[in-house]
């Protein structure tokens, strides 16, 4: 399995890449990978820091792309940056996935020129793993489309029930649709019309969820627009970092409050593994033709390694074929139906 992995996308790069990548070849024996980016800088680092670089290959990459700058520069002013690069080798069949922690918007907008998105798809969504009480679930969208259609939801639900069932290992993945109220005339259009479309969808839709529900566990696949599930997304992680400083300052608060920490230590360790995104890798972005992998912008080494993990898992589980077989069958519904 070849993994591409950009180099110099996130905060921490490339330290935190290179790290990630070494313990992703030591720990998983069926992949090799290829960085793109500044080859002299990526040589400087690994030697300066002693980081292995046995069963990794460098593709040289002048530039990178910052996060503000327009997505479309991708195809212009930056070409040969370290991430276009990279797409550019998975386009042409280099490499069998993609990780990068640079600008969403880049990667969505670069993604889907150079690798294109899956026949039928409209628009590429971002599935973000998230904790609950039960497990975990995937929200899409979580960003890249801030507004959508219906038929668009349809597609994202699609998506993740294909993923989860396949990279997860859930079988027959619950689809929740975010709305403020369970009823199904509840929402604007576009959440009354998805509503319709999706209870004929070949999935297991399981009708509205309200957000305060979402945590309990009540869905394996979150359906949103982008807006949406953005807030959804940001609202858990600062309620989660909240909650987390609160416990750390009750066990701190005296000694009585410490030795109760001490006692509770592998329980409050658990749950911040819990809630830590390194743990899960990274954001599939949905919708392309081949696996496309968003890391979190402030990854650390583990938080690399698990989401060229995560991309060594989308590619093998034939996620794509089973989301362009059930596009395909809505849309030779579509035509029969008229």
């Amino acid at each position: 399995m070849r993994i591409v992995v950009d180099a110099f996308g996130g905060d921490n790069a490339p330290l935190e890449v290179l790290r990630g990548c070494a313990m992703a070849v030591s720990e998983y024996q069926d992949i090799e990978i290829t960085l793109t980016g500044d080859e002299e800088k990526i040589r400087s680092c690994a030697a300066q820091n002693q980081i292995p670089l046995e069963k990794i290959t460098v593709r040289h990459a002048p530039t990178v792309i910052p996060v503000e700058e327009e997505p479309s520069e991708i195809r212009r002013k930056y070409a040969d940056c370290s991430m276009a690069v990279g797409l550019g080798l998975l386009a042409s069949g280099e490499g069998d996935a993609f990780v990068s922690a640079g600008s969403t918007g880049a990667l969505v907008m670069g993604a889907s020129l150079f690798v294109k998105r899956i026949k039928g798809i409209k628009r590429a969504a971002i599935g973000t793993i998230m904790p609950t009480m039960q497990g975990l679930y995937l929200l899409l969208d979580g960003g890249a489309n801030a507004e959508c259609r219906p038929e668009m939801l349809l597609q994202f639900a699609i998506m993740g029930s294909a993923y989860m069932e396949s990279v997860q290992g859930v079988k027959n993945p619950k689809v929740g649709l975010v709305n403020i109220g369970a009823e199904p005339n509840k929402g604007t259009d576009l959440q009354y019309e998805a509503y319709h479309l999706l209870q004929d969808a070949p999935i297991n839709f399981t009708g509205n969820v309200e957000p305060r529900d979402i945590p309990a566990g009540v869905c394996d696949v979150v359906v949103a627009d982008g807006f949406t599930g953005n807030v959804v997304l940001k609202l858990t992680e600062g309620v989660a970092l909240s909650f987390a400083g609160e416990i750390k300052r009750m066990f701190y608060k005296n000694l009585k409050t410490k030795i109760a920490g001490l006692l509770m230590s592998s329980e409050v360790a658990a749950f911040k593994g819990k809630m830590d995104y390194a743990e899960h890798g990274g954001a599939p972005l949905m919708g392309i033709a081949k696996p496309v992998i968003k890391a979190h912008g402030s990854s650390n080494a583990k938080a690399f390694k698990n989401a060229i993990r995560q991309a060594r898992d989308y590619a093998q589980n034939d996620v794509i074929h089973k989301i362009e077989r059930s596009v395909a069958q809505i849309r030779q519904r579509e035509k029969q139906s008229v």
